[in-house]
């Protein structure tokens, strides 16, 4: 007990005097001892390094994880040290909802058998998600987890320590300067006269003990200065060591891309597959849906140029007019449906509807027409009409 007194005695005094010493340096009272530019490089390097590894690592949980509820509720499943319940992706939710909602509807169905095949490619993606995410939290979230919370957290250590053995050192240095200062004052100026011995046994009494307390706190400097190095060197071992960790992140960068290019192939794959499905199933329901041979035109007047992805004006009429005039069309006994008019647009001849922004009219499709155009009906009024100007309602 009596020695855990003195060594809590110690430690207050020594927290104490690193107080007083980093307090007269921020006042400018104190001098501090510098480190040399090289190991300046050598923290800056560091600290950059754990402020962008960590932002890099909160992001790519926001990327494998949007939701933050889901991300909080695994951070305390791993801070408990249990195992997270197993839990179903976006897209594996989506493609299960629709493979219910098709029984219900009846999958012999068109919707229904729709609902089956586009239910199964997302199943199939959300499972590509799942491995890639997988893959990702293993080869790439670890790593920088393992720096953060490891090798970080032993060079703060290492520093925090370096930073007390200079404290340590500079008071030492401001001890030692003040005893020379005194011991030079008092064997300048003795306090005694010849005349009264007793003074002078006084004076040469206190010049003897600041010469001592010179001594002292010279021994307190040499020791203080070998601990000081013997850290510093700890410390710079650890931050050169950042150069290791670069190229370790570097590998598990590679990873995550390789893991990432998979991922949107997989999916690539997977789309194509449904687009084929749904082209050659739905070329029975609804003739040349997935046929482009004149597109519409362009709302607004856009150029090919300026937006690529935007059907053009076409060059010829997509209904045969020579066959079947317009006049002679007639609206199917179903299939019509309402839409409403997103811009105006003037018909370019007899055979097409002039349309005015936000009006209403009815629209239909009939066997051999170009997907990109309908036949729409305003009253009395009929004529064909681009799809890109519409909104179709029900």
């Amino acid at each position: 007990m009596d020695f855990n007194v003195k060594k809590l005695a110690s430690d207050a005094g020594l927290f104490f005097t690193r107080a007083v010493q980093f307090t007269e340096e921020k006042l400018g009272q104190a001098e501090k001892t510098e480190l040399d530019a090289h190991f300046e490089n050598l923290l800056a390097r560091a600290d950059s390094t754990k402020n962008w590894t960590e932002k890099i690592f909160r992001q790519t949980e926001v990327l494998l994880q949007p939701n933050p509820s889901a991300r909080i509720e695994e951070f305390l499943y791993e801070k408990l040290d249990r195992k997270l319940p197993s839990r179903a992706t976006n897209g594996e939710l989506l493609g299960q909802y629709m493979l219910e909602a098709a029984n219900e509807f009846g999958p012999g169905t068109p919707y229904g058998s729709t609902l089956v095949k586009v239910g199964e490619s997302q199943r199939r993606l959300g499972g590509a998600e799942r491995e890639f995410m997988q893959s990702t939290a293993i080869n790439f979230l670890t790593p920088l987890r393992n720096f953060l919370e490891g090798d970080w957290r032993t060079i703060s250590k290492e520093r925090r320590l370096l930073e007390n053995r200079r404290l340590d050192l500079d008071a030492c240095k401001a001890r030692l300067k003040k005893a020379k200062t005194a011991e030079a004052k008092a064997a300048a100026i003795p306090d005694f006269q010849e005349t009264r011995s007793r003074n002078y046994v006084l004076s040469a009494s206190a010049s003897a003990l600041w010469s001592e307390e010179v001594d002292k706190a010279d021994h307190e400097l040499r020791v203080a200065q070998n601990e000081f190095d013997r850290q510093a060197e700890v410390t710079r071992l650890l931050l050169e060591g950042i150069s290791s960790t670069h190229v370790n992140h570097l590998r598990c960068l590679h990873e995550f891309v390789e893991a990432q290019a998979t991922y949107y192939a997989q999916s690539h794959l997977y789309m194509q597959d449904l687009q084929k499905q749904l082209g050659s199933a739905n070329g029975e329901v609804f003739p040349n849906a997935f046929v482009n041979t004149n597109p519409a035109p362009v709302p607004g007047g856009s150029s090919p140029s300026s937006a690529a992805t935007v059907p053009v004006q076409p060059s010829s009429s997509p209904l045969d007019t020579g066959t079947l005039s317009i006049e002679e069309v007639q609206p199917p006994a179903t299939g019509t449906r309402k839409a409403k008019v997103l811009y105006d647009y003037d018909a370019a001849d007899t055979s097409e509807l002039s349309l005015l922004a936000d009006e209403l009219i009815t629209v239909y499709t009939v066997p051999g027409m170009d997907p990109d155009w309908l036949v729409g009906e305003r009253g009395n009024q009929k004529g064909k009409v681009p799809v890109t100007y519409l909104e179709l309602l029900s």
